[in-house]
């Protein structure tokens, strides 16, 4: 097979148009979360939820968060393990998950599930006559408790929760607030045939690579989510980085046309920092966990895409309280010209916009 050459420029663009920031927006969520695969569920929301925030680098202020909630309530998108993903691609998990409800796999877990089994069968049971429910409603009647380093220790309802997740057996049927619902996997997911592990696989990894554009075959490895997409797509090798890549071949040689983007930390375009950095040359840490006086860019600054370039960060923090948008500053990695200025000054009042908020810059209040 031919390895394709490709310069950075064809990779980065490859990897901008594949994320579907490049110049022709999407129409609508759906076409977003199938195209990505997923929504990454995370907590914070300095500027707002990430969920949300990609889908509006993605569609701009036409989106309306109520839009996800409704297709989460729909069930046409489903969250599976704190991603959002499109109902259809339920069937690519479920034979995962029936395998190790037999007890499939080499997992630690598996033991103190099957030492609780009777703690399984009570949140089965509880979740069966009175489901949807939130954790802290469930019977914790497990006999050893889980045993953990970090903030799980003992967590032993949440965590039997997880495990039956990855065993099919439960699944998150919608949030009250920041709390997830809980119930029977088979009131949740649709009942569509479940595809065979290895097809699966080899299906998610070609989906993957799609949403990628680029990505290396066996790479960094990351919870929930893998980075690498296996043997999926064409061999390629990227001027004057080591090593061979995987790219869709249905991206390459198509013309390009770049926008300005204000990027969640968590973006899948930049979420893995190697190959960021091999593509990109972007030095970026999120540094919401570290001490203020040792941030080089800000609590939660949000990378900036500028064509196939990532060119900066926004720190800037959503001030719901006092109806503004604060930006703090904005870190220059490449001098903006007149025009950069210009568009990604655009974005960061569509952005304030889209929250609903005033823009303040420097101390001055503006709503243009």
């Amino acid at each position: 097979m031919t390895v394709h050459e490709l310069s950075l420029t064809d990779a980065r663009r490859i990897a901008v148009r594949a994320q579907l920031l490049d110049g022709s927006r999407p129409a609508e969520l759906h076409e977003v979360v199938r195209r990505l695969t997923l929504l990454q569920i995370d907590p914070t929301a300095a500027i707002a939820p990430n969920a949300d925030l990609v889908a509006w680098s993605r569609l701009g202020s036409s989106y309306a968060p109520a839009d996800l909630t409704t297709a989460l309530q729909k069930r046409t998108l489903l969250e599976l393990r704190a991603m959002i993903r499109p109902g259809e691609d339920l069937a690519l998990y479920r034979a995962e998950m029936a395998e190790r409800a037999r007890g499939g796999g080499s997992r630690h877990w598996q033991e103190w599930v099957r030492t609780n089994d009777a703690c399984r069968l009570d949140i089965l049971d509880r979740l069966g006559s009175s489901g949807p429910l939130p954790s802290r409603e469930l019977p914790d009647t497990c006999t050893v408790p889980w045993k953990s380093t970090g903030w799980t220790n003992n967590r032993n309802v949440t965590q039997m929760l997880e495990f039956m997740v990855s065993r099919g057996e439960v699944a998150v049927a919608g949030r009250s607030g920041r709390d997830r619902l809980w119930d029977l996997a088979t009131r949740v997911y649709p009942d569509d045939p479940m595809v065979p592990v290895e097809e699966a696989l080899r299906v998610r990894n070609e989906r993957r690579l799609r949403a990628l554009g680029i990505a290396r075959a066996r790479g960094t490895q990351f919870p929930v989510e893998p980075a690498d997409v296996g043997e999926a797509g064409e061999p390629a090798v990227v001027e004057g980085v080591k090593g061979e890549w995987r790219v869709d071949p249905s991206l390459l040689g198509r013309p390009f046309s770049g926008r300005a983007a204000l990027l969640s930390p968590f973006d899948r375009l930049i979420h893995d920092r190697t190959r960021t950095a091999e593509l990109f040359g972007f030095d970026y840490q999120l540094e919401m966990y570290k001490p203020a006086a040792t941030r080089r860019w800000g609590y939660f600054a949000l990378p900036i895409l500028y064509a196939d370039r990532l060119v900066g960060k926004l720190d800037a923090t959503a001030d719901r309280k006092a109806g503004v948008l604060r930006v703090h500053a904005i870190h220059q990695d490449v001098s903006f010209t007149p025009e950069m200025t210009a568009e990604i000054g655009h974005e960061i009042r569509d952005l304030a916009q889209w929250l609903g908020l005033d823009l303040l810059t420097n101390g001055s209040r503006s709503i243009d």
